[in-house]
């Protein structure tokens, strides 16, 4: 079995709305993007009233290219351009008009009509970006944002005031007051979540395009599958471990599921599984990727910036829960494979492990660089311009191995330098068009921080959830979870987590006790259910289109497997010590309990392990893990008990019956 990641066109191709000589304009914006962020990153860094309007304006720039007024299935025609045409300009003012006027901005008392007009128009910009990337929920959240700033006594629209309840009431606040607080500081749209997008993310958005384009994809899912094919229900067992790999680089689940489930879900179906579950397994893994260090998506750099705890810090903390994860979906896979009496697949149909790696080794060798400049203490800035530096070392290296080995000719060094300096264009163009989504998300987060920081509203809404709930943490955190699922039907897992975590991370560190660093990362979690909680599931609505299953079936399967993403943030709550540290002997007992609790968890949920488990065995194990997540060490250890009793009373039921389904 072999994939075609690094043979197929990675660009767009021309179509009715976006002609070539459009395509190209879009290429030689995303490549001085790209040149830009890099010359930001590895030569000369800039201030922040300088690096963050003008990636906002090529942002925009490039999202008013790519994205029609009217549609990508239309022609623009002459109206069309016409109103992106005067966008683009105005992304160009956007992009040059801080920078050009900082020094009069910055000793100025008073604001002046003209940049007012500027952040009126910088405004409006970003909420038609973020409707044509992001889509329509995410302006609408924002516009709602604004009529909330206006909606007081002496706020613009002073009428509105009377439909507020009690606690969200305020004074209200003029145009000149929020266009000044939203573009004229750093506080609003050139705030710290477009901070982070035009810094860290996009230099990593960038070398996961670099890897892409090189052909990693490809060398990834082929070693994955070398190395778990001939198990039980193989091909999901490779979805699962591709997926931690691409995931995390890809920054997105749904990219994922269309990157590796082309390869995956079809594969999966061959052997057995059922269309609905090879695309709920695809889903739940590609969702996993998003939590998996070293790149996590995004959320690791925004985390980073929010709790001001050192990046490697972060990815070092989330190994172990990352680990918790992907081995309880490997686990629900395997019993699946099990109850299904699956097979693996026959030698002739996988790649060779040594093959694979003779082939892609080089590509181990930026991943490596990248942790190792990580724990030096390199800025992540820093390490993604490097890493990227990497990538085309090693390719180039591998390439022109290949050259000097096959008969080397100057026409052949030539067709090799052209070919790589194609390869690097579109890996450029490929990064700037990934970052589009992720920054626009990102600038009208700002909206939404910078109305917060005007109005109080992070308190009010704090207040607000501490009534709902009662004081009690665990409904607090279903209110987190509900919130979280309703955010992401509109928004992107990175910008659901910044709304969530500046309305509901105040409560949760100083009202209900959770400590700063696993709010965010309770939060972040519980961010991604969007991808796979019914009735939104969007990465499992992509599986469905693969698999050709019904989206709502598909939905409920990946719901099924992804069932950590739901109990692991509740276990760091309740048990610290996986995530803060602390006595050794703690550590261990944490993690041994979280790895008891979700196997067990997992079985219950199949009703299977070493072989069936009864009814009775399974009403048991539910209060048994309860009693696991309890913050008290007797009720664990009783917990324990039993969980340990009915898996040794199902292993050796398995030996008596069943000694061929033991887990392999």
């Amino acid at each position: 079995m072999t994939t075609d990641l690094a043979e197929r066109p990675p660009m767009p191709q021309p179509t009715v709305a976006t002609s070539r000589l459009l395509l190209r304009a879009i290429a030689i914006v995303g490549i001085l993007l790209s040149l830009f962020q890099l010359y930001a990153a590895g030569l000369q860094p800039l201030g922040l009233f300088f690096q963050r309007p003008i990636h906002l304006g090529f942002i925009l720039a490039l999202c008013f290219l790519i994205y029609p007024v009217f549609g990508q299935d239309r022609v623009r025609g002459v109206l069309g351009w016409v109103i992106d045409g005067a966008l683009v300009l105005c992304a160009v003012l956007v992009g040059v008009w801080l920078p050009m006027n900082i020094d009069i901005i910055a000793n100025s008392i008073f604001s002046r009509p003209i940049d007012i007009t500027v952040g009126v128009i910088t405004t409006l910009v970003v909420l038609e970006g973020a409707r044509r990337a992001v889509g329509l929920g995410m302006t609408i959240i924002g516009a709602t944002f604004i009529v909330y700033a206006f909606a007081g006594n002496r706020g613009e629209l002073p009428f509105l005031s009377d439909w507020m309840p009690g606690i969200l009431n305020h004074r209200g606040y003029t145009l000149d007051r929020l266009a000044s607080q939203l573009t004229l500081g750093a506080e609003g749209i050139f705030g710290l979540p477009l901070g982070v997008a035009a810094t860290f993310i996009f230099v990593f958005v960038l070398f996961g395009a670099f890897l892409e384009v090189t052909g990693a994809g490809k060398f990834f899912i082929d070693l994955a599958y070398a190395s778990t094919g001939r198990q039980r229900g193989g091909p999901a067992k490779a979805a699962v471990i591709a997926s931690a790999g691409m995931g995390s680089i890809s920054g997105s689940a749904i990219a994922n599921v269309v990157t590796t489930g082309a390869f995956t879900i079809p594969l999966m179906k061959k052997l057995g599984y059922r269309p609905a579950q090879a695309g709920g397994i695809e889903a739940a893994a590609s969702t996993g990727g998003q939590i998996m260090p070293p790149l996590m998506g995004a959320g690791a750099f925004l985390m980073s910036e929010f709790t001001q705890v050192p990046y490697v810090d972060i990815v070092l903390v989330s190994i172990f829960p990352a680990f918790l994860y992907f081995g309880a979906v490997y686990l629900l896979v395997h019993i699946a494979a099990v109850k299904q009496g699956m097979k693996g697949l026959t030698a002739e149909e996988l790649p060779s492990v040594r093959r694979v790696m003779a082939d892609g080794w080089h590509f181990m060798l930026p991943l490596v660089a990248l942790v190792w400049l990580l724990v030096s203490g390199y800025s992540p800035m820093r390490v993604g311009f490097y890493a990227i530096i990497s990538v085309v070392v090693a390719a180039s290296a591998r390439a022109l191995w290949s050259y000097a080995t096959d008969r080397p000719t100057m026409d052949g060094f030539v067709a090799l330098c052209r070919r790589g300096l194609s390869l690097t264009a579109q890996a450029m163009e490929l990064g700037a068009r990934n970052a589009v989504a992720v920054s626009m998300a990102c600038a009208v987060a700002g909206i939404i921080v910078g109305v917060v920081g005007l109005t109080g509203l992070g308190l009010k809404f704090s207040s607000m959830m501490i009534a709902f709930s009662g004081g009690n943490i665990v409904l607090a955190l279903i209110l987190v979870l509900l919130a979280s699922l309703v955010l992401g039907m509109g928004l992107p897992v990175t910008a659901a987590y910044i709304v969530l975590i500046i309305l509901v991370g105040p409560a949760l560190t100083s009202e209900f006790g959770v400590p700063l660093l696993i709010a965010h990362l309770v939060v972040f979690w519980y961010s991604q259910d969007s991808n796979v909680t019914p009735p939104v599931a969007l990465a499992a609505f992509a599986g469905a289109a693969i698999a050709g299953s019904k989206p709502m079936e598909t939905s409920l399967q990946s719901w099924k497997f992804a069932k950590g993403l739901y109990l692991i943030p509740l276990f760091m709550v309740f048990n610290e010590s996986i995530i803060l540290g602390g006595p050794i002997p703690l550590v261990i007992w944490s993690g041994f309990l979280a790895i008891i609790a979700l196997t067990a968890f997992a079985a219950c949920l199949e009703g299977y392990l070493f072989a069936p488990i009864v009814l009775w065995q399974r009403l048991l194990i539910v209060p048994g893990v309860i009693a696991v997540f309890w913050p008290d060490l007797r009720v664990e250890i009783v917990g324990v008990a039993i969980l340990v009793t009915m898996l040794t009373l199902n292993w050796s039921r398995g030996r008596r019956e069943l000694p061929v389904n033991g887990l392999a």
